[in-house]
């Protein structure tokens, strides 16, 4: 199987940035972004130039495109749905109508955005946790931005439209002069103001607050390297499941306009989860602990449907992935719900001026009821 330089890469760089970003070890949504975008251009990218002669051309042009990810030292993603609020409120509905989601919850969902920014000194593929300038995620309805934070220089900096994220999710948050006596270090948050938080005091008060990383002692240990993958299991994942996508996933180039070439990547759904399940298997024992595999018959129930995953490219560079997640649904009643991933120059990641310290304690993070429904949920 060919594998350019550009996979080779763009590989570096899944690995480095899932396993030793400030970004991914402090945010689950990070993390699960970028494992999941990174690792499907990864393995898709990787196994493009086998196959056909049009899914050789196709495919190499994927590949070129996502590497020219890692050559970037700044970059964004954004996702959203592109659909419009009654395509979601036909495939989450009941069969009663009291089981039908609310339009104005719908709206919210399909003009959530959640945009993740990182930007480096060096290439991204060539890029280590010294080298990153800053990471920063945010996320933004209608009216503007919701709730954003970033990770520059050893400090979590946040802060939230508290109002405007209570009224999208349907439920009161407090005002800053409602805050009980215990919560009043968090007011400047509640006024809209940035505050900003030592990132290690932050990680030690989440893992003190979920147990996680205890050394026996009562104090959170230092990062477990059992909880993660180490490159070498990352290189045996990586070359089982491209060898799955290599035999299932076929390319194609559709051509397109105005500079723009689009890409489809099609596949079964349920062969391809199997046959990546089946070749992970075997490795169930170099996986962190808790990692269980879904079971054969678990895969019974997922679609077995034909995925398209739709890359857009301009000038070379990708710009745009897509995909209709309808296509997994039960009953998609003929509704499209289509998943856009966006990438592009990243946003502002500096550290914001007049920011409010406190300590990690007193933020509480993942432990507080207040803060981690704003934040430490995303």
């Amino acid at each position: 199987m060919y594998e350019g330089d550009a996979v080779r890469r763009h590989k570096e760089t899944v690995i480095t940035a899932t396993r030793k970003s400030p970004a991914t070890s402090k945010s689950p949504v990070i993390r699960r972004t970028l494992t999941a975008v990174g690792c499907t251009t990864a393995l898709l990218s990787g196994v493009a130039a086998c196959g056909t002669v049009e899914n050789l051309t196709a495919g190499q042009k994927v590949d070129q495109a996502v590497g020219g990810l890692g050559e970037k030292k700044s970059l964004a993603f954004e996702l959203g749905l592109d659909a419009k609020p009654s395509a979601l409120v036909k495939l989450a509905g009941g069969a009663e109508a009291e089981d039908e989601m609310p339009v104005e919850l719908a709206k919210v969902f399909t003009e959530l955005r959640v945009k993740v920014s990182v930007e480096s000194r060096k290439p991204l593929a060539d890029s280590g946790e010294k080298d990153l300038v800053g990471t920063g995620m945010s996320v933004s309805g209608p009216d503007g931005v919701l709730a954003e934070y970033r990770l520059v220089d050893g400090y979590t900096y946040y802060r939230a439209d508290v109002a405007a994220f209570g009224k999208g999710m349907g439920f009161p948050m407090p005002t800053a002069d409602e805050l009980p006596e215990s919560e009043k270090a968090l007011k400047p948050m509640f006024e809209g103001k940035w505050i900003k938080v030592d990132s290690r005091e932050l990680d030690r008060a989440g893992k003190d607050a979920t147990g996680e990383g205890e050394d026996g002692k009562g104090k959170a240990s230092e990062a477990d390297p059992a909880g993660e993958i180490d490159s070498r299991t990352q290189q045996k994942i990586l070359k089982a499941v491209r060898s799955v996508v290599a035999r299932e996933v076929t390319f194609s180039d559709k051509g397109g306009s105005d500079g723009v070439e689009r890409i489809v990547a099609k596949a079964s759904f349920r062969d391809l989860l199997t046959g990546i399940l089946d070749k992970l298997r075997p490795l169930a024992g170099e996986l962190p602990a808790g990692a269980e595999l879904p079971t054969k018959e678990d895969l019974k129930e997922a679609p077995d449907e034909k995925v398209a995953v739709n890359f857009s490219l301009k000038d070379g560079d990708l710009t745009r992935v897509s995909v209709d997640l309808a296509k997994l649904a039960d009953d998609p009643k003929g509704a499209k719900l289509p998943l856009v991933i966006k990438f592009g120059e990243a946003g502002d990641v500096s550290a914001p001026s007049g920011a409010t310290k406190l300590p990690a304690g007193e933020f509480g993070g993942l432990g507080n009821p207040l803060t981690s429904g704003l934040l430490g949920g995303f």
